[in-house]
């Protein structure tokens, strides 16, 4: 052990650094947002309050510092975050009446602020352009406690919450399209709707190659097969086991089964054939020695899909639809939407929407600031590039911001920095 001088005891702790700065990393998302002219996008788009881009900067920013609930925009006021993240710093008591005078109306305003901006964004380099997408559109709970929380109730999770509707973009994780539902809503309500409303975005956006959407049970309906065909977007779409899909399961000859990788203790195999005129492709597994008495028969898992390829290849692809679990976790976790802070239903909402908002702005840091690529976790960004702190100076009209020596990301951050810089300004 050290001498007693050193010792931790004796460490003084002031709060007295009014040019220090918490999270000095924002000025990676703040320096995107000004290029892709956010405040004054939402200014020109949101009619709630006075001007409200200063308002929803304030909450997507204090989003990215890792904050999940309104009080947590604070930590911009302290020391001169401000100064970094380009904006005056709202309270949170101004952040929550904005939030409550929010009207559907309002958050549909947003909705068309995060296609501009998801348009703006794919513009400068983090879009699909002609290449396939991949549309991964599903449901998920966003619990949450007490009974001041308007459409907040339980569903068929036996949880009480909300139940979002939410479609991604595979290979990013990008958020495409939100909806917030009330907790009672049937996981298939509002489906056709908002399958329509997110291809529709994202061709008004820039994707102009081929799309696919892959979805769970929850979406199987003609009506949205109907919506994709009208779109000209092919699909895949797991089915339930009705008597029609066990009946047309049961029909596959034997032989017709194809084994596939499949985890130790367990075997799989894939086959197909057709359910009401649609090719219905079909995975059974089951386990194998020691374990197999636990579960001796086969599983299956059926999903219909108008894709190309044997059955094989188009399997591996549907399997790929759980990534949406990873752009889900990051939302939550990473973006915060793990509270819902309002007792009113537009005002979660609308904070829906900001914390997709959020996120996308995150990814599209690390996509043409950081230039990585795939499915970048939301913690480690934030940890590596985001949550260090930092200290402003000003001389010789210049304002400087003091990072700390020796941090191991430096030149990425410098570099992603120079290039979010280099981005052209607004239109």
């Amino acid at each position: 052990m050290g001498a007693a001088s050193h010792t931790l005891d004796r460490v003084e702790v002031t709060f007295d650094g009014d040019r220090m700065v918490a999270d000095a990393g924002l000025i990676l998302p703040a320096t995107l947002s000004q290029h892709l002219g956010v405040e004054a996008l939402v200014d020109e788009l949101v009619s709630v309050g006075h001007r409200p881009g200063r308002k929803l900067l304030t909450v997507v920013h204090a989003l990215l510092a890792g904050g999940d609930c309104i009080d947590d925009a604070d930590i911009l006021r302290s020391g001169a975050t401000s100064e970094v993240v380009g904006h005056e710093v709202m309270a949170p008591s101004t952040i929550g009446t904005w939030l409550r005078s929010f009207t559907f109306g309002h958050v549909r305003q947003l909705d068309a602020l995060t296609e501009r901006l998801l348009t703006a964004a794919w513009a400068a380099g983090a879009g699909p352009g002609a290449a396939p997408l991949v549309i991964d559109v599903d449901s998920t709970i966003c619990q949450t406690h007490g009974y001041a929380k308007q459409g907040a109730t339980y569903g068929y999770t036996r949880q009480r919450g909300y139940h979002p509707l939410l479609a991604t973009r595979a290979d990013t994780g990008e958020i495409l399209h939100a909806r917030m539902r009330k907790g009672s809503a049937n996981s298939s309500r509002g489906a056709q709707r908002f399958v329509r409303e997110t291809i529709r975005r994202v061709r008004r956006a820039g994707a102009t190659g081929p799309i696919v959407l892959r979805a769970d049970s929850a979406f199987w309906s003609a009506k949205v097969i109907t919506a994709c065909r009208d779109h000209n977007v092919r699909f895949s779409i797991t089915v339930r086991a009705t008597k029609a899909v066990v009946a047309a399961i049961d029909g596959i000859d034997e032989t017709a089964w194809v084994d596939i990788d499949y985890t130790d203790g367990g075997v799989a195999q894939v086959a197909e054939t057709t359910l009401a005129g649609r090719r219905l492709i079909v995975r059974r597994t089951r386990l194998v020695g020691a374990q197999a008495q636990l579960w001796p028969d086969w599983r299956h898992h059926a999903f219909i899909t108008d894709l190309d390829g044997d059955a094989v290849a188009v399997d591996a692809d549907h399997r790929a639809h759980a990534v949406v679990e990873l752009a889900i976790r990051d939302l939550k976790a990473g973006a915060g939407l793990t509270h819902c802070p309002s007792g009113r239903f537009n005002a979660n909402a609308a904070w829906l929407v900001l914390t997709a908002l959020a996120h996308n702005l995150l990814r599209w840091v690390a996509s043409l600031g950081l230039r990585l690529s795939g499915l970048v976790v939301a913690k480690t960004i934030r940890r590596r590039y985001l949550s260090l702190p930092g200290r402003m100076t000003h001389s010789g009209r210049v304002d400087t911001l003091h990072l700390p020596t020796r941090w191991p990301w430096r030149d990425a951050l410098l570099a992603a920095l120079v290039r979010l810089r280099a981005l052209p300004p607004p239109g």
